[in-house]
């Protein structure tokens, strides 16, 4: 359940030390919000792409990386074009897609025990603030593994609403997502419970059976 969607290979992101990975990809997505223009989003999705492809992982593995977020571009752009018009919907939905698409890669290129182990080391510095860095980096590393994850349930279930014959209504698409979303969130507590990582709350002492 907490294994990674991490691919074995021996290229340069492979090999970069995972601080980098996140820290390049911290300053992207910072950059398309701070920048927010479809020359920026072009400039990004194209730094991506070319990342991706010099580091040899091949047209494939990037299609792979965009195809399952088909939905989310044809969920969000009529609402984005509706509510701010084409440029802000390109915007917004582009710079989505890139930013997720680039948390992918880091994911593809990354096992998550070396994220986790970089991301605690990074928050030692703030326990003495009251920081829980073992929790936090924990936190982290299942948000970014779990991109890949939803992204690949949302194609399911826009496959299974074709298969139905479905294909235009947004409830066949949306419920079983959220469904499935949902589940697939409660399946990573339980198995974080089973690891002793629960919520942190103070155990309340046992009742003596005497006064209960």
């Amino acid at each position: 359940m907490l294994s990674a969607t991490y691919v074995p290979g021996d290229s340069f992101l492979h090999r970069a030390r995972p601080s980098i990975k996140l820290l390049t990809l911290l300053v992207l997505t910072t950059a398309l919000m701070v920048v927010p223009s479809l020359l920026a989003v072009g400039v990004a999705a194209a730094l991506v792409a070319g990342v991706v492809l010099a580091a040899g992982l091949g047209v494939r593995r990037l299609l792979a990386l965009v195809w399952p977020l088909r939905w989310i571009v044809l969920v969000l752009t009529p609402v984005q074009v509706w509510s701010a018009g084409w440029e802000r919907a390109g915007i917004v939905v582009g710079g989505l897609v890139v930013a997720i698409v680039a948390a992918g890669v880091v994911t593809v290129t990354t096992r998550v025990a070396d994220m986790m182990d970089t991301i605690t080391a990074g928050l030692r510095p703030f326990e003495r603030f009251g920081v829980d860095a073992e929790r936090v980096g924990l936190a982290m590393a299942l948000t970014i593994r779990s991109i890949p994850v939803i992204s690949r349930t949302l194609t399911e279930c826009g496959e299974a609403r074709r298969a139905r014959g479905l294909g235009s209504s947004p409830r066949a698409l949306l419920v079983p997502f959220v469904v499935r979303t949902v589940h697939h969130a409660e399946r990573v507590g339980e198995a974080l419970v089973a690891r002793g990582l629960d919520d942190g709350a103070p155990r309340q002492p046992p009742i003596p059976r005497g006064q209960r």
